[in-house]
């Protein structure tokens, strides 16, 4: 039997808050979806996000930075010694395209909101100011629900290092979160105990050689072709496991070399991202990418270098914070809300926040059931969310605070 995390009256009032301010929530979706701003330049929906709290006679801090926001909301904001519980959402956009064909499409060339992040955004902007309600009612649990509005999700390590390094989350007890899912219909929430998301590195390896004339590749070394067996040969072999771990996922995103059709270039350098999924393998990926490197090309006579940037850990679930969650969804969408994911090959700074405290994240679903249309994957240039999924994780967001709260 469904535990219950709010009272009939509690629920009630949700329902009539994302009613009530439903229109505003998605016109506000549609405004930061037509102006996406890049990582660390999230000044306008900084800005914007300040002034809506402030309306609300809430009290937003912007991060150091400049970007970014911190809202502590409930009677107990103020209160230090009150028990804590953090949601989060990220503010940046992607550097692609938005081919889309909606009126609201992306205004700025070249970036685009392709991840959810801003249905995250405002999800948590509509959760926050509903629960700033909620807890000022009588029966409301005691406690304060801290709203992190995170920058530079999708560079790396990612923003939540600066709200970690601030002391955003010392005192937090819980920690949750959303993240959009194309691939689960709308009204439901994948969630699942343990890794959710893997480690993720960025990658440059250099190559060098002589250089020379393509027509006679025998008396130099044929760099392009080099090239091609390292973007080939090195992600097989760490796919397949190396010195008994992996797998490991290295996908090249580009490789860049030479500049006339009849010359081999003297320099190429390839990039793309290290992923795995436990903690081990990330703490010996560079080696192993490294021995496989060396493997296909140190016979070859060119010389390489490796630049290797640390990126995030996987998203590991707290079991029993999962299980909280599961609660809360259940009672925001009913018992058929749930359910279960896998851990995906993605990384994401979340991350960072659950080595701080225990929590969940989870995948809020935005597929149009009724769509006939393929299930687009995320960065996709045409994705585009159900925006009924805004009020779904409004209610799964005030419910995960309210359980939380009252768990303690």
């Amino acid at each position: 039997m469904t535990t219950h995390v709010w009272s009939p009256d509690e629920a009630a009032y949700v329902d009539a808050f994302v009613e009530s301010t439903g229109d505003e929530l998605v016109a506000f979706r549609r405004r930061i979806h037509a102006h996406p701003e890049l990582s660390g330049r999230e000044f306008a929906i900084t800005e914007a996000l300040k002034s809506r709290l402030e309306v609300a006679h809430l009290a937003p801090q912007v991060l150091p930075s400049g970007t970014g926001i911190i809202c502590d909301v409930g009677p107990d904001a103020n209160d230090a010694t009150a028990p804590t519980v953090a949601l989060r959402a990220d503010l940046d956009a992607l550097a692609m395209g938005d081919e889309t064909a909606t009126a609201y499409r992306s205004k700025v060339p070249g970036v685009a909101h392709a991840c959810g992040h801003d249905v995250h955004t405002t999800v948590l902007l509509g959760a926050g100011l509903a629960l700033a309600k909620l807890l000022a009612r009588p029966g409301a649990p005691r406690g304060r629900v801290r709203l992190i509005f995170e920058p530079s999700e999708e560079t790396v390590p990612g923003g939540a290092v600066e709200v970690i390094e601030c002391g955003y989350l010392d005192g937090v007890g819980g920690v949750f979160g959303l993240h959009c899912d194309p691939k689960v219909d709308l009204g439901h929430v994948g969630v699942v105990e343990g890794p959710i998301t893997s480690a993720a590195d960025i990658v440059e390896i250099s190559l060098t050689g002589p250089g020379g004339h393509t027509a006679r590749p025998e008396r130099t070394i044929d760099l392009i072709g080099i090239a091609g067996r390292v973007a080939n040969e090195v992600p097989e072999m760490l796919a397949s496991g190396m010195n008994g771990h992996g797998p490991i996922r290295m996908v090249f995103g580009a490789l860049r070399a030479g500049d006339a059709p009849n010359v081999i270039p003297t320099s190429a350098k390839l990039y793309g991202t290290l992923r795995s999924r436990n903690s081990e393998d990330w703490e010996l990926g560079p080696k192993l990418l490294e021995a496989a490197i060396a493997q296909v090309v140190d016979s070859t006579g060119a010389s390489w270098s490796l630049s290797h940037r640390r990126g995030v850990p996987p998203v590991v679930n707290d079991p029993g914070a999962t299980r909280l969650l599961v609660t809360a969804v259940e009672n925001a969408l009913g018992p058929d809300g749930v359910v279960e994911t896998d851990q995906s090959w993605g990384g994401d700074s979340f991350a960072w926040f659950l080595q701080r405290a225990p929590g969940s994240y989870a995948r809020l679903g935005v597929h149009d059931p009724a769509s006939t249309g393929p299930r687009l994957d995320l960065h996709a240039s045409t994705f585009e969310p159900d925006e009924r999924s805004i009020a779904v994780g409004v209610r799964v967001m005030a419910a995960t605070a309210l359980a939380w709260l009252r768990s303690i």
